[in-house]
This record gives structure tokens, C-alpha cells and sequence, in this order.
């Protein structure tokens, strides 16, 4: 058995249960060269992690291509902010997090150089909208300022770095190490979306959060009516029993791993007309993330970024 193999799969899907998303785009540019492999695509994360796809990947890697992702939300920003620190300081992804800019992914892709992936909204961002907060936060962390773009490429684990600048002593190409992988969304995700102010819409942002990190009424209208389109639900029933509509976005949001409260928070402002006829709101909350968590446990590995079926 390919040892190798199995430990670049693992990799890959800590990384990707972390940053869910619909889709992820692949890019393998030449670490000499820097020419692209022909082709960008556009993979789902099950496609992503198909052994054939996998061993395709880590071909090219050996033949000295660098392998790059992003979370793809066709031409808009899928919430994600990459943070390419080139030079990191000692401290600095704890830095980050006292500050309320918790990281979900972060990578060593080389001795001293680090990649932090940030989650600043549950729903797809406009590209001037993501373009400055990764300006502002490649600012204030000291971060490379050619990698604020707003669809930039990031590393994905599990492959090596083939820089030749970036090489070893010996002359082998470091590894993409994944240190850390947990899907989260950054406490301040609203005071980030705020520090620029000047290059946003009037209109309000698709998710904003209060200053505490919980979602607003308007942004959790969004994620629900995201999901509800996701799973059908209007298509499928002219008159939705939004008890049932509840269960299933919590499961499916549970199935992302995101955190309870954030859950109960996009049912309680999001779900129509809530909290109806339920005499004790959180109660019914809480017994519906309960039964949310029951079902996700019989099917784990369904796994978020595949779309849903009528």
C-alpha cells in the first residue's frame, strides 16, 4: 500500500471538512517555469478526493507542479480570505486568534512560511468586498500584499513545494503541512467587513455579524434562504412545514461543522416567522439540533460540498 498516498488523502480532506464549500478550483503551475498545467477546473469535494484525482494530482507534483486551491464561488468570493505570510513571527496565528481573526486552516508550506486561511462570511462576497478586507488583514499582520487578490490561489496540503528558493539542504522540496483545520468563523468577521467601509456597497453585506461574532437578522435571512434553495425545499413543497425546513438546514449545517450557537442563531433570525406557535423558542431549538445531530451520525460520510438531490 502507498503509504504516501493515504497521508496526502488525509491532508487533503482535513483541509477541505474545514473550508466547506460547493466547489474548489485547481491550479498546478511549474515550480521552475512557473507555467501553468493546462486547464484550470473546478472540482466538488468529493470529486477532489477520488483516489484517481488524488494520484493525478500528486503525479504532477512529482513532475514539479505546485498544486494551488480556492474555495470557487464562480465570480464572486466564497468568504474565504487567504493571509500568505511570508515571513511569519513567532506567535503571530495566536495573535490572530486573540484578535478575533481565528484562522480555519493554517499551513506551514515551507520553514518560516505560513498560509491562514479565514472564513469572514457564510455567504459569497462581492470581489471589491474580499479584495480589501484581504488588504486589511495582510496589513495588520504583515502578510504579503501580492496575495490580496480576491480569488488568490492557496496551497493545498498534503503535496511539496517545488520553489526552488524554498528547497531543503538536501535539496528535497519542503511539504504543505497542514497544522491546523477546523471550520469556524472568525469572531470579528463584522469589524473586518467594517474597517473599510469606504469600499463597500451601500447595500448591507450577504452575512454581517455583531461585534459579539453572532449573526444578524439579515445574514442569517441569507444563509437560510441559501439552504433552502440548496436542498429544493420551495421546488419541492408549495407550502413548507418549516419545523421540517429547520431539522434539515441544521443537519446540513451540522454535516459543515460549524458550531452549535451559530446553527441556533441562523434558525432563531433566519427561519420564517420565528420562533410561531413554539412556547419555549429555545427549547425547540435545542431539540431540533439535537435531532439535527442524530441524523447527521447515521450518514457521516456524506460530506457537505456535495449538492444536494431532489
Amino acid at each position: 500500500m502507498d503509504r504516501g498516498f493515504f497521508l496526502t488523502l488525509q491532508a487533503m480532506r482535513r483541509q477541505l471538512a474545514a473550508m466547506p464549500c460547493d466547489y474548489y478550483q485547481i491550479r498546478l503551475i511549474h515550480g521552475t517555469t512557473r507555467k501553468p498545467f493546462p486547464g484550470d477546473r473546478v472540482w466538488s469535494a468529493v470529486q477532489l478526493t477520488h483516489g484517481a484525482m488524488v494520484a493525478f494530482l500528486r503525479l504532477r507534483n512529482r513532475e514539479g507542479y505546485d498544486i494551488f486551491f480556492h474555495p470557487f464561488a464562480g465570480p464572486r468570493n466564497a468568504g474565504y480570505i487567504l493571509v500568505d505570510l511570508d515571513r511569519a513571527a513567532d506567535q503571530i496565528i495566536e495573535t490572530m486568534r486573540a484578535h478575533g481573526h481565528e484562522p480555519c486552516v493554517v499551513l506551514r508550506t515551507s520553514p518560516g512560511h505560513l498560509q491562514a486561511w479565514i472564513r469572514v462570511s457564510l455567504t459569497p462576497l462581492d470581489p471589491a468586498i474580499a479584495t480589501s478586507v484581504a488588504a486589511h488583514l495582510a496589513t495588520l499582520y504583515g502578510a504579503d500584499r501580492a496575495s490580496v487578490d480576491w480569488r488568490h490561489c492557496g496551497r493545498l496540503a498534503g503535496f511539496t513545494n517545488q520553489k526552488p528558493a524554498r528547497r531543503q539542504p538536501g535539496g528535497y522540496a519542503p511539504w504543505a503541512i497542514l497544522l491546523f483545520a477546523q471550520p469556524r468563523l472568525a469572531t470579528q468577521a463584522a469589524s473586518v467587513l467594517e474597517a473599510t467601509p469606504h469600499h463597500f456597497p451601500t447595500r448591507p453585506s450577504p452575512l454581517s455579524t455583531s461585534m459579539s461574532g453572532s449573526l444578524t437578522p439579515a445574514g442569517a435571512s441569507n444563509v437560510y434562504a441559501r439552504w433552502l434553495h440548496r436542498l429544493q425545499i420551495p421546488q419541492r413543497f408549495s407550502a413548507p412545514d418549516w419545523s421540517i425546513a429547520d431539522l434539515w438546514i441544521a443537519e446540513r449545517l451540522l454535516r459543515c461543522r460549524f458550531p452549535a450557537e451559530q446553527i441556533q442563531d441562523v434558525l432563531r433570525l433566519g427561519s420564517p416567522g420565528f420562533p410561531r406557535a413554539h412556547s419555549d423558542p429555545e427549547d425547540y431549538l435545542r431539540r431540533t439540533l439535537a435531532r439535527a445531530a442524530q441524523q447527521a451520525a447515521l450518514f457521516p460520510a456524506r460530506l457537505c460540498a456535495a449538492r444536494p438531490r431532489p
